[in-house]
């Protein structure tokens, strides 16, 4: 038990997180295989793809497609895992890219130079003190099996997910103990094709399977949770959630009836991987808007005996729901999530709404509800970083995101929340998933590369990036 109430635990898990569909590039090096977001170009129609509103399964001429190259991550990883162990990370929390693994997806054997190529990067890591965590799926379907077999909506994805994952948990047993099964899980409802590789017919029924996919992935992922338990002892499987307390726009039952509706939407994902069914809210739900979920036969044990042990997160920004028209229809961009404009916050950007304190609410929220460790892999300020005449470049504003939400942390430590952990998003600069973006930068560490994809690619140092290991050094206690 920490008894310090309002200092974080000894054992902080300090550090950044990356995935490899944005930083790695060398998309067809090394024997990968194609994947959902080499297929999602820059511009105009890269959200289309990302909803599976645009069906293409290659690259098309004309488009400029970030993920090919982007940071070459692949080829600098030991560069950047050197930037990381100076800032002081105790932790890095990365994908795998599954068709680097399995480049079509249905392989029975895997590809030994992609297991290499992890190797070497987890050997850099632990040779640096820096624990990985892994997530096994980050918004990387390979593009074989979605081809021959349409996404996540076919059942038969369970058994290739866990074909894969037995191949990285045999091979990374002594270099591994913290996984999470699907990054953001609750993405699939937003960005189906992006999330899990899930395409539309005219005339689908569109959320049924989109809920059948779900069902799939969640199958998939407590399978792959006792399946880590069981080649890994000791290893801690968590789940992954894009996180936000969501306020109502007033005090009106309505507002607040639909806050929750809202709320629900996305926590009945990790309602499902943490208390191992199906809750009462989304029976309703399925059944008033006609969505008859196929469950296996011995689906329900496999929910309930293969629960999650801890929650990770992330967390931008708070949301706000209204049923009032006139404020519906000032709604903010706020990521993937279109939300109602909160008037007590200012805004990023690109209009992410920035509430340092919607965080430790969001903390209290989860741990109230599951009452196990919380993991916050990813949390950040995409902006416009300009260098200076003599590189320099000074990001008083991240600094000051990034210290608020410390801060909101601590508070939430204090309240009693469990927190194991903080990976700031794109601890080096990397492409938006979002906007395919460059220009849109997170990081600690500025990679010279502008949207277009011109740039050396060199790494700098940010004002932040000094910053930051002030923080990990005092183990918080300066922000």
């Amino acid at each position: 038990m920490n008894n310090n109430f309002n200092k974080f635990p000894e054992n902080f898990l300090w550090g950044g997180a990356l995935a490899a569909n944005q930083c790695e590039g060398g998309y067809k090096e090394g024997g990968k295989g194609l994947t959902t977001v080499d297929l999602c170009p820059a511009g105009e129609n890269r959200r289309k793809v990302m909803e599976g509103k645009i069906d293409i399964l290659k690259p098309v001429d004309g488009e400029y497609y970030p993920s090919h190259e982007s940071i070459d991550f692949y080829h600098r990883f030991r560069e950047d895992i050197a930037l990381f162990a100076e800032m002081g990370f105790k932790c890095l929390r990365i994908s795998i890219a599954w068709s680097r693994i399995f480049p079509n997806g249905d392989e029975e054997t895997p590809n030994e130079e992609g297991l290499k190529f992890y190797d070497e990067m987890f050997d850099e890591m632990i040779k640096h003190g820096i624990e990985p965590v892994v997530t096994i799926c980050h918004f990387d379907t390979p593009i074989g099996i979605i081809e021959k077999f349409g996404g996540w909506k076919n059942r038969k994805f369970v058994d290739f997910y866990l074909n894969y994952c037995k191949a990285i948990f045999t091979r990374y047993k002594n270099k591994v103990k913290y996984w999470m099964t699907f990054n953001e899980i609750n993405m699939i409802l937003h960005l189906p094709f992006m999330g899990a590789g899930v395409r539309f017919d005219e005339g689908d029924n569109e959320l049924q399977i989109k809920y059948q996919s779900a069902h799939h992935e969640l199958i998939a992922s407590a399978l792959a949770t006792k399946m880590a338990h069981e080649i890994i002892p000791g290893s801690m499987v968590g789940c992954m959630l894009a996180a936000g307390v969501t306020y109502a726009y007033s005090c009106n039952p309505e507002d607040v009836q639909k806050a929750m509706d809202k709320e629900r939407e996305n926590l009945f994902f990790i309602d499902v991987q943490s208390r191992g069914e199906y809750p009462g809210y989304a029976k309703r739900f399925l059944r008033e808007n006609g969505i008859e979920i196929v469950f296996g036969e011995k689906d329900e044990e496999i929910l309930k005996n293969n629960t999650v042990d801890f929650i990770g997160f992330s967390y931008y920004s708070s949301r706000c729901a209204s049923v009032n028209p006139e404020v519906v229809n000032g709604k903010t961009a706020g990521n993937v999530f279109k939300t109602v404009r909160n008037p007590y916050l200012k805004v990023s950007e690109w209009g992410w709404q920035i509430d340092p304190l919607g965080l430790r609410i969001t903390a209290n929220q989860l741990y109230d509800r599951y009452q196990k460790p919380l993991f916050i892999v990813e949390n950040g300020l995409g902006a416009v970083d300009t260098p200076e005449e003599d590189g320099t470049i000074n990001d008083d504003y991240r600094i000051e995101y990034l210290s608020e939400h410390v801060k909101a942390m601590k508070e939430a430590i204090a309240d009693g929340v469990d927190l194991i952990g903080y990976t700031p998003w794109g601890c080096i600069d990397l492409v938006s998933a979002s906007t395919g973006e460059m220009k849109k930068r997170y990081g600690f560490i500025y990679v010279d590369k502008d949207n277009e994809g011109n740039g050396t690619l060199n790494r700098s140092k940010k004002k932040s990036f000094y910053w930051y290991k002030k923080v990990i050094e005092t183990n918080g206690e300066e922000v």
